[in-house]
């Protein structure tokens, strides 16, 4: 088929290597902008962006889809169909109808559940044991269009957003040679979706800081579900003022206190209920290690109360 690929992150990459590697013709890579990174902010490709051209395809960067030109341009290239991973832009009906078969989206979560901007955090973060990975028909609105093909996944117990996401890109991506071939073929089965939706609305700056006021699974499954971008963190006393740390991971523990009470040497905090051990930690301006390693060079005694 001759095909445009559409996606962004690292979680798209695997998708765009398995169409390759599938035979399809590649006609087109979309991706978002090169984008000011680093401490230095200097103009870096995103992961597709820099996978495309390592594999030598034709790569556009439009700052916008919406634009005339984007549209044209796209409208020109004769597609049978465009695969969309995490591209990051809403496609507007000119787009969305310009290949012979339409538009498909690979959508991490169980749709209608999570639709939206970040469904693999949100569903860590809800506590939800299950998700999936689904290729859907896209439409107009936000996540609505029928679904094709799809697996449903475990969230496990250590699983972060990092974890469950490269689980989660791989899996998803070995569904588009099927969906594609059904496609071709006039055999693709559209379900729409039924139950009420949700909502995966992009994670904001407020939410990652931690309450431990709340209960430990709540505090645990916010971690996770943050880690590690943007990371959830708190205010460690130091003799210099408050530090921020990052926790990276975490698990559920024994113990009761006051919130936000250092328990015992292995980092263990007290939470509104609860306990949770922290695992894996980042302090502002240093890079990520283990809580053990961190407590070596930077102390936390046995009753000291993070902010």
């Amino acid at each position: 088929m001759r095909l445009a690929f559409m996606g962004t992150p690292e979680f798209a990459v695997p998708s765009l290597a398995e169409l390759i590697a599938s035979g399809h013709e590649i006609v087109a890579v979309y991706s978002q902008p090169p984008r000011p990174r680093g401490r230095g902010q200097k103009l870096t490709p995103s992961p597709v962006h820099a996978f495309t051209e390592s594999m030598g395809l034709p790569v556009f960067t439009p700052e916008s889809m919406k634009a005339a030109e984007a549209i044209e341009i796209f409208q020109s290239l004769d597609l049978d169909a465009a695969c969309v991973v995490a591209y990051g832009q809403i496609l507007k009906p000119a787009v969305l109808e310009a290949p012979r078969l339409g538009c498909f989206n690979l959508h991490g979560s169980l749709l209608p559940r999570w639709r939206g901007a970040a469904p693999i955090q949100r569903a860590i973060m809800a506590g939800d044991r299950q998700t999936g990975v689904q290729i859907m028909r896209m439409s107009e609105g936000l996540d609505e269009g029928p679904i094709l093909l799809g697996e449903v996944m475990d969230i496990h117990a250590d699983d972060t957003a990092a974890s469950l996401s490269e689980r989660m890109a791989h899996v998803g991506a070995g569904l588009w040679p099927r969906a594609l071939a059904a496609i071709e073929r006039g055999g693709a089965t559209e379900t729409p979706q039924a139950g009420e939706p949700t909502y995966a609305r992009k994670i904001t700056p407020a939410e990652a800081r931690i309450d431990w006021t709340r209960p430990a699974a709540e505090v645990d499954a916010r971690i996770r579900g943050l880690s590690p971008f943007p990371g959830a963190w708190f205010e460690a006393p130091s003799e210099n003022g408050p530090v921020r740390v990052k926790a990276l991971l975490s698990a559920l523990a024994d113990g009761s206190g006051g919130p936000g009470t250092v328990l015992d040497d292995a980092l263990t905090i007290a939470c509104g209920s609860g306990a949770v051990r922290l695992i894996r930690v980042q302090r502002e301006g240093k890079a990520a290690q283990s809580a053990e390693e961190m407590l070596r060079g930077f102390s936390l005694t046995v009753g000291t109360v993070l902010g």
